[in-house]
């Protein structure tokens, strides 16, 4: 199984000026495209203290300077792993678009006001979700996690409060310490463009091999 890709290329002249506004440019692009189900899924890498790793998709829900910022259950492999070892990658597998962006960096919890902010906006359902799964625990079966679900819709179409977000969930915060812009090209000479962060100091932009 081969393809060829000879899409574009992308050159140094056709970087904005920073990793924001590049991401930000070429994720309008892969939203616009109308190629992908869900252009904001990133695969996101984390590992334990002595270095076993995992990896699953996560979608991503908010950005800026700061960082890329997705939310899930803290109780979680990943929750747990990030807990012990703050630093991830992500990657972006636009495939159509011959392109990924990989993200390195550093994370922290979002803040409680963003985290509430966020799960409010969510669908009863995944509100309800939240709360009726133990992320990564092992189940005998599918059933536990029906059961606990219907529970919590029935008691909570009962008492009609507004669903708070759970104190294990919340939001999670990639700050990039290096951003890669990777364009397949013929021959497998791919450009890889990377913004890497200076230490007390800005970025720099540096090509890497493929």
């Amino acid at each position: 199984m081969r393809r060829a890709y000879d899409r574009a290329g992308l050159s140094e002249s056709d970087l904005a000026g920073t990793w924001l506004a590049q991401f930000t440019g070429w994720f309008a692009e892969a939203v616009d495209s109308g190629l992908l189900v869900e252009p904001n899924a990133m695969v996101l890498a984390t590992a334990t203290l002595d270095g076993l790793p995992s990896g699953r998709t996560v979608l991503l829900k908010g950005y800026d300077e700061a960082g890329l910022v997705f939310f899930t259950n803290y109780e979680s492999r990943k929750g747990r792993e990030l807990a012990v070892n703050p630093f991830a990658a992500l990657v972006f597998p636009w495939y159509p678009l011959h392109r990924q962006v990989i993200v390195t960096g550093r994370v922290s919890r979002v803040s409680r006001a963003e985290t509430e902010a966020y799960f409010a906006s969510r669908p009863f359902d995944s509100k309800i979700g939240a709360w009726a799964s133990p992320q990564s625990q092992v189940l005998p079966s599918r059933a536990p996690l029906e059961q606990a679900f219907g529970d919590l819709v029935a008691g909570w179409l009962e008492d009609g409060a507004e669903i708070p977000a759970p104190d294990h969930w919340g939001g999670l915060r990639v700050a990039p310490d290096t951003v890669e812009f990777w364009q397949g090209r013929s021959s497998r000479l791919h450009d890889r463009l990377r913004y890497r962060r200076i230490p007390d100091a800005d970025w720099v932009i540096e090509r890497l091999a493929p």
